[in-house]
């Protein structure tokens, strides 16, 4: 369902309310940043850029009403009667406190990629602003910074302005607050970026992974009010390719952080698009932060020769080394960054790139798209509990307006298989998808472009189908068969069976397993609805990769309604498939069955008394007559294997019992048999009786 958000002038901060159920939407300026609340509050606030930069903008060449206004692009729930807000202001970001009443911020979606912009995926943290922006019109004066903060600590810090070294002509995605260890004074800010990166004549984008200690408060004599603690790596993420030659996704589009138990390691998914005009295409990759840390832990590296290249440094490093927040775990004497030896900070600001780099898990994408109409933009992701495990959903938004979903799915030799649930076009306009939020406890995804605001639902069980098998073979974790329809998937222990196969998507491999006796017989029923088919019984024994056809003889015969065992060996257990084959060869499989067998004697886990333990087992008389029973009941008006069943659960059960769970005419004609057979052994012992008189006589 979709709801879109009105568009105001690009020079005015507009609070824009839409009810939708039972919650508001509130818009601001010409962005897609929306906050949603329960509140029925209407009020309007003029925040245009000033008119000297207004006109300093113009000169430069830039587009009034796209580029030349105060464009919001922050707003934080700072405290219980503040909101704060920072918007481009024509190239010069200006912030600023926004007095609101009643009740506020529920979710918040984010705009990226825009330049003189400033983005954060936490913005505030512990009353600190962290934000990576560009300043000035060509948008190469670009900056990590910290800002605000409690009294007395409002210091202003920011990367040293260096493009050789520190950040180059950046677009920042995201930052990310991360504890290291147990000690809060090991904290750090980790944050995504891009940048163009220039080794001697070559010039190339390149994304990067960067930290700072939360603690920083700058050098003392050197690097005042900058970090000295900024460290960053290249992130990778390509496709191996024959020779040793990948293919490279080189612009990081979007991170999300996937929670996991441990909150100091949560999944890192990356979306990454080329750079190449020739070759188009989009890339999601996985990472661990231990292998962010292993690297940040790892070699530095450092420009040397006369093309400026970035090579490993081999030379001696300082104590401590840099990177470290001050903490007592490694020197109580240094308290503060201000106590860091010249070494340790000049070392930083010719050093901050680490010689490693961060590569994916298990060396390549997780999901790529090639050579589509349209490239990812956007990446949340939610771990879904279904009836076989755990699977990572990921909601993909593109440039033209569409949202993938897609699951990651574990193989069993340790590969994975990402299928395509749905792809669904959230805007009429093909626009690219600027932000995307998702409500775990409302199962709601939220989506902002430029046209507005819409949110979809993360699970559309009935668009698969009414059918059990439809709904089996798509493979959506959130949805499952309950019987009736096709619908949301509840892990509830008390809650009745469902059919549900992500992993293979297979609904025939939901049937039972079925568990005969050795040398007992068994029946696996199979009825096609075609009269004209032709059953073909196949066998996959245990261990075996191909299937056998099962071959009828006097131990294995086959019915009409199925395939009778009638006394089980060993080599009988097996996946069993009961195929249909028709005209012009086609088949269909109706049946996939799982035969387990449990060893006579073993049922009730001793013998039985009088039978020797060691004694060979013997294929009993039962079986045989219970053979005898089933041809018989199939022959006779009866006619059905149920009723066969109901006749054997009749002769264990008292005679008084008997006769309560069936029809009266049902157990009459069994009776009716039974005299029969009676009748006819009577009459044979009357002659034997009689020829044996005579012969005594003679």
């Amino acid at each position: 369902m979709q709801k879109d958000a009105q568009r105001v002038p690009p020079n005015a901060l507009q609070c824009q309310h839409t009810k939708s159920h039972g919650r508001h939407v509130l818009r601001f300026g010409d962005t897609p940043w929306v906050i949603l609340y329960p509140a029925f509050v209407y009020s309007q606030i003029v925040w245009p850029a000033s008119l000297d930069r207004v006109k300093m903008c113009k000169l430069a060449g830039k587009n009034v009403n796209l580029e030349c206004a105060n464009f919001v692009r922050v707003l934080h729930n700072y405290n219980h009667t503040h909101v704060y807000a920072c918007g481009t202001g024509a190239f010069h970001p200006t912030c600023a406190f926004i007095e609101l009443t009643g009740h506020r911020e529920v979710y918040m979606i984010a705009c990226h990629g825009s330049v003189a912009h400033i983005d954060s995926d936490e913005p505030v943290l512990d009353q600190y602003l962290y934000a990576g922006t560009a300043s000035d019109f060509l948008g190469k004066d670009t900056t990590f910074t910290r800002s605000l903060g409690p009294p007395p600590d409002q210091n202003y810090i920011r990367t040293e302005i260096s493009e050789d070294y520190w950040i180059n002509e950046a677009s920042f995605i995201s930052a990310h607050p991360m504890s290291d260890t147990h000690n809060p004074d090991d904290d750090k800010i980790y944050f995504f970026f891009r940048e163009v990166s220039r080794e001697g004549k070559d010039k190339s984008i390149l994304s990067r992974v960067a930290r700072v200690c939360k603690n920083d408060v700058g050098g003392l004599r050197s690097l005042t009010n900058k970090w000295t603690t900024f460290l960053k790596a290249r992130l990778v993420c390509s496709i191996p390719g024959p020779d040793g030659v990948d293919t490279h996704f080189d612009e990081l589009q979007d991170i999300f952080m996937l929670p996991t138990r441990d909150d100091k390691n949560p999944v890192v998914y990356g979306v990454f698009t080329t750079s190449s005009s020739i070759f188009r295409g989009s890339a999601v990759c996985v990472y661990s932060m231990a292998d962010i840390r292993a690297v940040f832990n790892g070699p530095y590296a450092h420009k040397e020769g006369p093309d400026h290249r970035w090579v490993e440094y081999e030379g001696r490093i300082p104590y401590p080394r840099p990177g470290t927040c001050p903490s007592k775990t490694y020197d109580a004497k240094i308290k503060t960054t201000k106590d860091f030896p010249d070494e340790v900070v000049s070392f930083v600001r010719f050093h901050p790139l680490m010689h490693g780099s961060v590569l994916p898990l298990n060396g390549r994408p997780v999901f790529q798209l090639v050579r589509a109409e349209y490239t990812l933009t956007q990446i949340v992701v939610d771990r879904v509990s279904a009836e076989d495990g755990q699977y990572e959903v990921m909601f993909l938004g593109t440039d033209a307006g569409s949202v993938l979903k897609v699951v990651s799915i574990a193989q069993e030799n340790w590969s994975r298989e990402e299928v395509v649930l749905e792809e669904l076009q959230v805007f009429q306009v093909p626009t690219p998808i600027l932000s995307m939020e998702m409500s775990f406890k409302q199962q709601q995804l939220y989506v902002g472009s430029s046209e507005g605001l819409a949110q979809v639902s993360l699970s559309r069980c009935p668009l698969y189908g009414q059918g059990c098998s439809e709904c089996c073979l798509a493979r959506d974790p959130y949805c499952a068969w309950d019987g009736t329809t096709c619908s949301r998937y509840v892990p509830a222990a008390k809650r009745r069976a469902r059919r549900q196969d992500v992993k293979h998507g297979d609904p025939l491999l939901l049937t039972r397993v079925l568990f005969g006796v050795q040398n007992n017989s068994t029946f696996l029923e199979c009825i096609p609805k075609s009269q004209q088919a032709q059953i073909r019984w196949y066998i996959q024994r245990p261990g075996v990769e191909h299937r056998d056809q099962v071959v009828p003889d006097e131990r294995v015969v086959h019915t009409d309604r199925g395939l009778l065992i009638r006394s089980l060996r060993p080599a009988d257990a097996g996946l069993y498939s009961c195929v249909a084959e028709e005209r012009a060869h086609f088949t269909r499989t109706l049946l996939r069955l799982a035969l387990r067998l449990v060893p006579h004697g073993h049922l009730d886990g001793r013998p039985r008394p009088g039978e020797d333990p060691g004694a060979e087992p013997r294929s009993g008389a039962e079986s045989r007559q219970r053979y005898k029973d089933y041809l018989r009941v199939m022959n006779s008006p009866v006619g059905s294997l149920e009723e066969y069943c109901a006749t054997l659960l009749v002769k264990k059960q008292p005679i008084k019992a008997r006769g309560r769970g069936m029809g009266a005419g049902k157990w009459k004609h069994i009776q009716e048999l039974k005299k029969s057979r009676n009748r006819r052994h009577h009459v044979k012992e009357v002659e034997r009786a009689r020829r044996a008189a005579e012969g005594r006589g003679r």
